[in-house]
């Protein structure tokens, strides 16, 4: 126990006296992972903000005019055995012309002068969420094309790819950034502890020559850099708190009218847990490279 007390108090003592390069750690991993928390808030509250968009996703199912009401039966049976399927509803001839009137009061006009009810009755088909890709709505939508009865399918493809292809490109960003951001503040934290193994290597020299073991000489330098990487870790998610609400702050009445900021939401505590233990990962890592260097210089 006494040596477990006597390593944390030379880890702490190492950060107390450098209390400049200790300042430069912590703000490196800071800014480090407050960059990369950047890209990681916008990529889950966009996912966020996707997935609802998603639930309103719908397959419109257009039928043949004069179907039979027995073969309107049968079609709808056969709709409810497909997996992809939540749920569906019969929209009548009848029934989509007052839709389009309720909808287009305006225009409702137009159907005055064409005396018979020119719009088809449809099956408006509900995704279930395993099935909202868009690889998916295709393969459903190719599979019902083919089915007597069906006139037309009509679904946003290109919005729900667009989608798809936005929710890429920001992961591929965030994953770039993170790995880039994530290599430099390894690199100055290895830089930072090597400097006080350089200035302490009298001290280290001694201490292996009055029998003290590689592992307890390492522990405090590897103790120090989880440490730093840590306090960068919660002062990241300080900025990125404080960075945050000044966003929504912003966005003021406008926002909240239009329902954006009501949608925006900060990292979860596991996730804000995650960025701290990351922070702590990179100085330990950092600590690594140098112990690692400065062990292989002496040799």
């Amino acid at each position: 126990m006494r040596v477990v007390a006597y390593l944390v108090r030379e880890a702490f003592s190492n950060i107390r006296i450098n209390r400049t390069t200790t300042l430069i750690a912590v703000a490196t991993t800071a800014f480090t992972l407050a960059c990369f928390g950047v890209f990681l808030l916008l990529y889950l509250n966009l996912r966020g903000v996707i997935s609802s968009l998603q639930d309103d996703i719908q397959v419109v199912l257009y039928l043949d005019d004069g179907l039979p009401a027995q073969q309107v039966s049968d079609l709808q049976q056969r709709l409810k055995t497909e997996p992809g399927i939540a749920s569906l509803a019969y929209v009548s001839k009848d029934q989509a012309v007052a839709d389009f009137r309720a909808q287009f009061p305006s225009e409702a006009h137009l159907l005055q002068g064409l005396g018979e009810n020119p719009l088809p009755a449809s099956f408006v088909v509900t995704l279930g969420p395993r099935f909202r890709s868009s690889e998916s709505i295709k393969r459903l939508a190719d599979r019902m094309k083919d089915i007597p009865g069906v006139a037309q399918i009509q679904y946003s493809r290109e919005w729900v790819e667009n989608l798809a292809t936005v929710i890429g490109y920001v992961e591929l960003a965030a994953i770039a950034v993170g790995a880039i951001l994530s290599a430099a503040s390894v690199t100055i934290i290895a830089s930072i502890i090597r400097l006080t193994l350089y200035a302490r290597r009298d001290e280290i020299e001694i201490m292996h020559l009055i029998g003290a073991t590689g592992a307890f000489i390492r522990i405090p330098y590897l103790l120090e850099g989880a440490v730093l990487g840590a306090l960068g870790g919660l002062l990241s998610l300080a900025l990125l708190r404080g960075g945050f609400e000044f966003f929504k702050l912003q966005l003021g009445a406008p926002g909240r009218l239009l329902g954006i900021s009501s949608g925006f939401s900060f990292f979860p505590d596991h996730i804000s847990l995650l960025m701290v233990l990351v922070g702590l990962l990179l100085g330990f890592t950092g600590s690594g490279v140098s112990l690692l260097r400065f062990g292989r210089a002496k040799a």
